[in-house]
């Protein structure tokens, strides 16, 4: 007679189930989400040539603009992301979408360089605390050794946003005259709008926390509940920061760091690379030029798809990420002196190692913090971070027009990346047991 006690699922089991259903339900729509906000945040790359032919902007008023997002994105994101703690990612998030893209879709009333400036703000504040906010849910959600994983599926946000975008975005401005509107303003309205519409649709589709999900199975619920809790009293036990310290955190310090140089290189490639395609193919941004400029985010998918995975199970977290982020180095130089098709390719390495090296990244903090300390701490490192975007296109447009060459401003973005691979290498092993 069979042993009963063998048919039933194991603690082990019931966790991967649950993990299995969470990660089917939760990671496709948290995908949508961020797809649409990365895209509301760098579709002003695929608008510049026919905003500014529109409106007048000049290119440091522009590149103010561009910048100025990161701005109120970074003071707010660490308060939101503690509401979010507080009444749960549901009522938050929506309520961030929400916003967001109806203050992105109101963008087709920026017509001077101060309407521009003050709609980015504006923008930057609304959006602040999605991406920290994501991170946070995850770890409600998903356990360490599953964490690496979800987090690179939901890191295709980015590269799909520009693949897809780029394509859909040239449609819209090639769409001149369109329900009276110009092209960059049909842009604008439609990805914001569609953005709100999102927001609606996630207030009744996202549950908070697995005790709350009536979608999965008791049993599934109650073990990965109890898998979860169990990983949170070791981040306590080894030491994980709490929110009083999380500003006195010397290792928070190079995370915030590490952060802010990545997106440096990012975002220099967000918003320059169709207006840098424009230039190598002589095309103006349209659908062709936005076709191509999808190319190097197609390729990022790829590589993001199995690379990170690999890195995490093989061990080998730090060598993969510094390599990856030196990768990037290497493509935006070689990008700067290379024929078109030659660039273009040498494109696909930047954003192939940008893409890739940023959800392994994010393991090193996730590991660290734990409770309340997570919130602030996540927050606080992409706050941070994501100054990089406002630094970006300040710093690369001051050094083409101090220069007269666009190669300056593409070696500062690669530099920028050289010095985040060394940062990257001397990320401690701590908690004992890390990967290399």
């Amino acid at each position: 007679m069979t042993n009963p006690d063998t048919s039933l699922p194991t603690e082990a089991g019931l966790v991967a189930g649950a993990v299995r259903r969470a990660r089917g339900r939760l990671i496709p729509f948290l995908l949508l989400m961020y797809v649409l906000s990365y895209l509301d945040r760098a579709n002003i790359g695929y608008a510049k040539q026919a905003f500014q032919a529109a409106t007048g902007v000049s290119n440091a008023a522009f590149a103010l603009g561009a910048g100025a997002f990161f701005l109120t994105y970074a003071l707010c994101e660490i308060p939101s992301n503690l509401v979010l703690h507080r009444v749960g990612a549901r009522r938050w998030m929506a309520r961030i979408m929400i916003v967001w893209g109806l203050v992105a879709a109101a963008m087709v009333f920026a017509r001077t360089d101060t309407r521009f400036t003050v709609f980015r703000l504006v923008l930057g504040a609304a959006e602040a605390g999605f991406f920290p906010g994501s991170i946070l849910f995850l770890t409600y959600w998903f356990p360490e050794r599953d964490r690496g994983e979800v987090m690179a599926r939901f890191y295709f946000g980015s590269p799909l946003a520009m693949m897809l975008g780029g394509p859909i975005s040239g449609l819209l401005l090639d769409l001149d005259g369109v329900l009276g509107l110009q092209g960059w303003q049909l842009m604008f309205a439609v990805e914001g709008l569609a953005a709100a519409v999102v927001g609606i649709w996630a207030y009744f589709y996202l549950t908070d926390r697995p005790r709350d999900a009536a979608w999965m199975p008791l049993a599934e619920r109650e073990a990965l509940g109890r898998a979860l809790a169990r990983e949170e009293g070791l981040k306590v036990g080894r030491g994980a920061v709490t929110f009083g310290e999380v500003f006195r955190s010397p290792r928070l310090l190079h995370f915030a760091s590490v952060y802010f140089l990545i997106q440096i290189c990012g975002y220099g490639v967000a918003f320059y690379l169709p207006t840098q395609v424009s230039a190598l193919v002589g095309e103006k941004v349209g659908l062709r030029v936005g076709l191509l400029s999808a190319i190097p985010w197609g390729v990022a998918i790829l590589a993001a798809s199995f690379l990170p995975r690999w890195a995490i199970r093989s061990g080998r977290r730090r060598t993969f990420a510094c390599l990856s982020l030196a990768a990037a180095a290497v493509g935006l130089a070689l990008s700067a002196v290379l024929p078109p098709a030659a660039a273009i390719a040498a494109l696909c390495l930047v954003t192939a190692g940008i893409i890739s090296a940023q959800p392994v990244f994010w393991t090193f903090p996730t590991d660290y913090l734990g409770g309340v300390g997570a919130a602030a701490g996540i927050a606080a490192i992409n706050a941070i971070g994501n100054l990089g975007g406002l630094v970006a296109p300040s710093v690369k447009t001051a050094l083409e027009e101090r220069f007269h060459s666009q190669v300056a401003g593409l070696l500062f973005l690669a530099v920028a990346g050289l010095c985040a691979a060394l940062l990257v290498s001397v990320i401690r092993r701590d908690p004992p047991g890390a990967s290399r």
